[in-house]
Parts: C-alpha cells; structure tokens; sequence
C-alpha cells in the first residue's frame, strides 16, 4: 500500500513540474498562457488551411492561435530584434489575423500578440483599429481591383519555404 502511495505521489510530483515547465516555456517564446489550439510554425506538420475572411477576401495563417477559455488569442512571431514601437505592416498583420479569427470563429479576440526576437507586443482589436484596418483593405482593394497581382518569385528560396507552395499555381 505504501509502495502504491509512494508512487502516486511522485506522478503527482512529477506532472506539477512538467505543467510548471510548459507554461514557462510557452511564457519565454512570448505566448500567452492557454491551450496552443493552432500552430504555422511546426516543420514537420503539414501546413494548416489558412483563414479567410469572405468579405474582405482576406486570406492569412497566424503562426499560432492561443484559446484562454472562450478567447482565441492570434500570436505572430517575427525573428528579428524588436523595434522602439513595433512596425506598422506587422500590427496591421496582427489585426488581420484578429479579423480572420473573428470572421472564421464568430468569437472576436481582444488584442493579438506580436513577438520579436527580444520584446512582445499585446495589439489591441479595439472597433477603432478594426475600422482603420477594414479601411486599409479598402484602400489597397481600390488600387487593386479584383485578383491580386501576381507573387514576386524573386526569391527563390522564400518561394521553396512559403507555407502556401503546395496550393500554389506560381510556385518555382
């Protein structure tokens, strides 16, 4: 019986600390806490269906989306150093993704997490970001009317990495 005991209590042990382990982790790569519902980032995975939102004809793949309880938390991670205020194109990529998430899932994010190499931004989704996003898209929609132009496949190697090359008809 103590034997038994002996070895419940050192599972028990044992899985506080694997637990204690992952959240800090998952803190140190810049993630909030919560269950890791959807990763881009994974080599090894096969490459998730992108979101897309049919109203604005906004496609896009977060590299990871985080559920704390009902909340679905998008998280861009970029791999360079952070700058002073983070770069205007990768907060307006966050709010896309918040828009996806809300477009695709009905639940709207309060704020995006964007994650340099050294730094973490929380971006808030406030209704005056999202107006100021749907306007951006608006705009770019008007230069561009319809399909957009064609991929630049100058890079032959960002082509070969592009998480979209298996669905691509422009592929190298």
């Amino acid at each position: 019986m103590s034997v038994l005991l002996g070895l419940t209590l050192f599972l028990f042990v044992l899985a506080l600390v694997l637990l204690w382990q992952g959240q800090r982790e998952q803190r140190r790569a810049g993630l909030p806490l919560g269950r890791l519902l959807y990763t881009d980032l994974h080599p090894l995975q096969p490459t998730e269906r992108a979101f897309f939102d049919p109203h604005t004809g906004l496609t896009g793949k977060p590299d990871y989306v985080v559920q704390q309880g009902e909340v679905l938390i998008p998280v861009e991670v970029k791999a360079r150093e952070a700058p002073l205020q983070p770069y205007l194109g990768h907060v307006y990529q966050v709010l896309a993704y918040c828009l996806l998430i809300e477009s695709q899932t009905g639940r709207r994010p309060p704020y995006g997490i964007l994650r340099y190499r050294n730094r973490t931004f929380a971006i808030d989704y406030t209704p005056q970001a999202e107006q100021t996003l749907r306007a951006l898209i608006a705009e770019m929609q008007a230069i561009a009317p319809g399909r957009a132009p064609a991929r630049s496949h100058a890079e032959t190697a960002r082509c070969a990495r592009c998480g979209y090359r298996l669905h691509c008809d422009q592929r190298l």
